[in-house]
Order: structure tokens, then C-alpha cells, then sequence
């Protein structure tokens, strides 16, 4: 039996330990952490993501746990509507999601508290150890350290008790930006994102600064950090572009191919699309690295433009700008980031894989 081992057990190491599982490798999963979480907030699942867990057979579990905005988009600093998104969107904590591709890997495959120090011989070494990877810096020396962006970032998970029902939107201030969307259960998902000097901490806290931030700003983000009780903060980096994802028997997979920042709300995303498909063309890596490498430095690169577009100085000509735009010139720019699907030879184990996006 040909053999994997996966470095990372997150979103892009599961999944990808889950579709090779599938077409019968023998895989170990191999995280530092001594048991498989997340400790993160939520997470967007778009749907060319959606399509990715369709392959494995878990879209729909997905769709099940995750809550289903009818219409987001994105707000001025006045609460006034610049642009509304369509498509096919899931909101799900990271736990949740985790627990999902969990139970699509047998548990004798999983190795927590392993810490990779000489990689185990196998057919097939696959780095899903995030922005600082391990096996990037093994295999790829070369390569550039994580940049970062400028921006720090905050984000809550709290009871939606209390909170007037709204419309899940993200308000883009001057150079700061907030975005609040339901969740199921009676939960909020909340974010916020500014320009800091890397390490910033604030000295009152970070719920002290977010209050101080925004203050003023549009319903429902007062009301929202008044109900929440703590905020996690960390910078944002990104990964610059690599000259290919394989060396030899050795792929990269998710942030350890390429760390994005979230304007796109594309990073879970890609890192569902990379599993799925490596997991597909596993014993052709040149094919993997020519169907990923340039579709998602493409779609990093466009996340960091769309940040320094919410974050650059001129929010009035920004504002205005996009309210000219015609209402489906948006929607239309985002086709070909949420029509992905899986390489032809795999097999998408849902009815309806067609959803228009």
C-alpha cells in the first residue's frame, strides 16, 4: 500500500489526509498540538470550497452545522450599502469544521503531541504546517520569510442574545474595517482589521481598543462589542509567492503553500481546494503543482490588493467609486474565485453540485 504523511493536522492536513484515506493510501497525520482543535473564531465557506468538501463526501455536513446568509455585502463608515455579494456561502467555526473532516480520517491515522523532527519515510510528505511550515524550511531554504501586511486583527465569537437580527456585512471605515455575521446556535461572528506596528498589543485591552476604535460606528457593531467579553488578536502576514509547491515526493498545502490575507475570505478556501486536489492527482505532483500554484498566488495576490483598497487613505473616492459600479460588475469579478471545481477524474458524492454562484 503506497503511504502519506501529513505534517499539520488543520483544516488543509485533515482534509487532505481525508481524501487520500479515500483513495486507499495509508496515512499518518502528524500535530504538534497534544489533541486535533481549532481555537480560532469562524470561518467563510465559499462555494468552490463548498464543491471541495462535496469531494469528500462532506459538503453537506457543512451545510448542516453552518449557518446560510441569505445576503451579505459590504457597508460604509455610515452604515450605507458600497456592494452586495451573491453565491453560495457557509459560516462555520473552525471547531465545528474541524470535527467534520475529523470524522473522515480513521483515528489510527492521527498523531497528536508529534513533533516532525526527521520527516518518516513514505511516498508522499505533505506540508500543512501553516505560515511558519516546518517542512517549507526543510525543502524549500530558499524561500522568503512571511511578509507582513501592516494590519493587526481582532475577532469574537459571542451570544447573538440581545442583538437586533441584521444582515451579516463587513463596514469599511478609513483604513479599519469591521464585519459582523450570524451563526447558528445563537452566535455572532465578529472581526475587526486596522493598521498597527507589528506586536502592538493594547495596554487596556484589546476589547478596551475595539471599543475605542469603533465607536460611533454603524448598528449592529456597537451593541456587538458591547455584548462580547473577550477578543483575540493577532497580525496579519502573508506568504510571497513560491516557484512551486513540489519537490520530489514533498507538497505543500494550504498557508505553508501560500499565506494569504483574509480580504478574499479565500485562505480556508484555497487550502480545501489544494487538499482535494492533491489527494486526486497525488501520484502526479507536477499536475498539482501546475492545477494550484497559479490560480492561488493569483487569488493572494487579489486579496492583498482588495486590502490595500479597504485600508489605503481616500475612503470618500472608494466609497463612491464602487457606487457607481454597476450592481452585477462585483459579483461578476468574483466568478472566477468561486466557480472552481475539482480535477476532472474525481468524484464530487453530491446530487446538486451545480449551485450557481
Amino acid at each position: 500500500m503506497r503511504t502519506a504523511v501529513v505534517v499539520g493536522g488543520g483544516i488543509a492536513g485533515l482534509a487532505v489526509a481525508a481524501g487520500l484515506t479515500q483513495r486507499g493510501r495509508q496515512v499518518e497525520v502528524h500535530e504538534r498540538a497534544p489533541e486535533f482543535t481549532e481555537v480560532g473564531a469562524g470561518i467563510s465557506i465559499w462555494g468552490n470550497a463548498l464543491r471541495a468538501l462535496d469531494a469528500l463526501g462532506l459538503g453537506d455536513q457543512v451545510r448542516a452545522r453552518g449557518a446560510r446568509p441569505d445576503r451579505g455585502g459590504f457597508r460604509d463608515r455610515r452604515g450605507r450599502w458600497l456592494a452586495r455579494s451573491s453565491g453560495e456561502l457557509v459560516l462555520i467555526h473552525r471547531a465545528e469544521l474541524l470535527e467534520v473532516l475529523l470524522s473522515a480520517v480513521p483515528a489510527e491515522s492521527l498523531r497528536p503531541g508529534s513533533t516532525v523532527r526527521d520527516f518518516p519515510a513514505a511516498d508522499l510528505l505533505v506540508g500543512a504546517d501553516g505560515l511558519h511550515s516546518t517542512v517549507r524550511g526543510a525543502f524549500w531554504p530558499e524561500a522568503a520569510a512571511p511578509r507582513y501586511t501592516g494590519h493587526t486583527a481582532w475577532r469574537m465569537v459571542l451570544p447573538a442574545a440581545g442583538i437586533p437580527a441584521f444582515d451579516g456585512s463587513e463596514t469599511w471605515g478609513d483604513r479599519q474595517v469591521f464585519g459582523v455575521f450570524p451563526m447558528t446556535d445563537g452566535r455572532i461572528y465578529a472581526y475587526a482589521a486596522a493598521a498597527a506596528p507589528a506586536g502592538t498589543r493594547s495596554q487596556s485591552g484589546e476589547l478596551a481598543e475595539l471599543r475605542r476604535r469603533f465607536a460611533g460606528w454603524p448598528a449592529p457593531i456597537p451593541s456587538v462589542l458591547a455584548a462580547a467579553d473577550r477578543a483575540d488578536r493577532h497580525d496579519l502576514y502573508y506568504l510571497p509567492d513560491l516557484p512551486t509547491y513540489v519537490r520530489g515526493r514533498v507538497a505543500l498545502v494550504g498557508d505553508a503553500a501560500h499565506a494569504m490575507t483574509p480580504n478574499l475570505g479565500q485562505g480556508g478556501c484555497q487550502a480545501l481546494e489544494d487538499a482535494v486536489t492533491l489527494a486526486m492527482v497525488a501520484d502526479d505532483l507536477p499536475r498539482y503543482d501546475a492545477l494550484r500554484r497559479r490560480r492561488s498566488q493569483s487569488i493572494a495576490r487579489r486579496s492583498r490588493m482588495v486590502g490595500r483598497l479597504v485600508h489605503g487613505p481616500g475612503a470618500p473616492v472608494r466609497d463612491a467609486a464602487l457606487r457607481l459600479m454597476p450592481d452585477g460588475l462585483f459579483r461578476r469579478s468574483l466568478v472566477s474565485v468561486l466557480e472552481w471545481q475539482p480535477p476532472g477524474d474525481g468524484v464530487v458524492h453530491r446530487q446538486d453540485r451545480s449551485e450557481p454562484c
